[in-house]
């Protein structure tokens, strides 16, 4: 696979984007080869390792902003990116340009090619992306690097990190199940994966069944567990471009908390981070600006493809299993009960998710005008006459299916009327749909 190396960022991102199709997933040995190779990077940072089904990305999100505040320098590893492959590897917020990510590139290249040539097999897409990471992170010294699981945790490459400073595992729901398993305490096993002996975890403690599975792997290793319910704090307002909430907390009772991004879900996702950040930095004690300054960090966050407005009432929405289309149902009905007009849905999956109980949920729970369901640009995508099939089983309202995302947002504008538009079903989708808007599309 390696062959030439590529001469600029174009040819790296396409060397990268063609890796799926040459490398495989590989075992924990392997990852750490590759890291060992690299040169151990980043081995003197502090590292918060997060995983979970949903909220996985909010919560790092969180956690960036408190420690930005506090003024410390923070490397931040996620996935999957919306519109360019820089986005997986951010210093303070900001994804690496493309000059930074060709460097790094190199040497993450010849080593990988080292690895192939002596029968030890290229590191997957994942992989050399993490590693990459793992290089930035060391040569801007940061202080702090976040890390996102990409799939499960326990045999996640960035589990290869053998001791992080906090654990954070956040609400957990049936996706991947041909891989993590087929009920919740498997896929909950799998994410506990990442707790290590002695190292603080944190979590949602909002599913029973996962819950006892993460504390019996918490006491197996001596591990302090901190479980986090939604008895820690109280939705104030839920408007269409923030929620706010207080918390019964003590300290910070009676500050306001305020989210810029539409989703109930998200006040447990910053309550998550807050509990977890108050204990790293030993909040009222060495913190600069607790709490007052971390209320104004969170507010000014912004996450990508999460309830985010694209254009004109057009929201993108990246919830792409079951667990996530049922926290945006929650969402979408506060925020649509007091509408003239019914919103129109557009929907596309990957083959991989359970895409049909997804689209029941939907259709039991978020009324439309019309729902129009299209394909994501991905090998997994299903095709949409297949999706507007099930649709069709689920609902009697109008089901529309174009295979191009432009027809189907242009049938979009001409149903909704003075209502709104909401994409979902996949990341895939969002990211098609920002890319989309941002080049001027034209649904005239």
């Amino acid at each position: 696979m390696c062959g030439k190396m590529p001469v600029d960022y174009k040819g790296a991102v396409d060397y990268i984007e063609e890796l799926p199709r040459f490398t495989k997933k590989h075992p924990l040995n392997h990852t750490k080869e590759f890291m060992k190779r690299l040169g151990s990077p980043a081995r003197r940072c502090k590292v918060i390792h997060v995983a979970g089904t949903n909220g996985k990305g909010s919560v790092c999100a969180y956690i960036q902003a408190i420690l930005q505040a506090e003024g410390k320098s923070c490397g931040f590893f996620t996935s999957p990116h919306l519109i360019a492959v820089n986005e997986r590897i951010q210093i303070d917020r900001r994804p690496v340009d493309d000059r930074c990510f060709f460097e790094v590139f190199r040497d993450a290249f010849r080593a990988a090619q080292d690895m192939e040539q002596e029968g030890l097999g290229h590191p997957s897409y994942f992989e050399f992306l993490y590693g990459m990471g793992m290089l930035t992170f060391d040569r801007a010294a940061v202080e702090y690097i976040i890390l996102e699981t990409g799939l499960g945790g326990r045999l996640d490459a960035t589990n290869s990190v053998e001791r992080p400073i906090l654990t954070v595992i956040t609400s957990i729901s049936l996706d991947h199940t041909d891989i993590l398993g087929n009920t919740i305490s498997e896929i909950a096993y799998e994410k506990a994966g990442i707790i290590k002996p002695g190292v603080p975890v944190f979590f949602d403690g909002g599913n029973e069944e996962a819950a006892q599975v993460i504390r019996k792997e918490a006491g197996k290793k001596a591990a302090p567990c901190r479980e986090i319910s939604k008895n820690a704090y109280e939705i104030q307002e839920v408007h269409r471009n923030y929620i706010a909430f207080s918390r019964r907390n003590a300290y910070d009772k009676d500050v306001m908390w305020r989210v810029p991004i539409c989703g109930c879900y998200q006040a447990m996702n910053l309550e998550i981070a807050l509990e977890a950040m108050e204990y790293l930095l030993q909040a009222g004690k060495d913190s600069i600006c607790y709490p007052e300054g971390w209320a104004d960090a969170v507010a000014a966050v912004r996450w990508e493809g999460r309830m985010e407005e694209a254009a004109e009432r057009l929201v993108v929405d990246g919830a792409h299993n079951p667990g996530a289309i049922e926290a945006f149902a929650e969402t979408f009905q506060m925020l649509e009960s007091d509408q003239r007009e019914e919103p129109v849905l557009i929907f596309s999956a990957a083959a991989d998710k359970n895409y049909e109980k997804m689209i029941e949920y939907l259709c039991e729970h978020v009324k439309a005008r019309a729902y129009i369901v299209t394909e994501i640009e991905d090998s997994r995508r299903v095709p949409a006459d297949k999706l507007g099939s099930i649709f069709e089983k689920y609902t009697d309202r109008k089901v529309m299916a174009f295979a191009g995302l432009g027809d189907a947002l242009r049938a979009a504008f001409e149903e909704r009327g003075e209502g709104r538009i909401y994409c979902l079903g996949s990341l895939y989708l969002a990211g098609m749909v920002k890319k989309l808007m941002a080049g001027g599309f034209i649904h005239a």
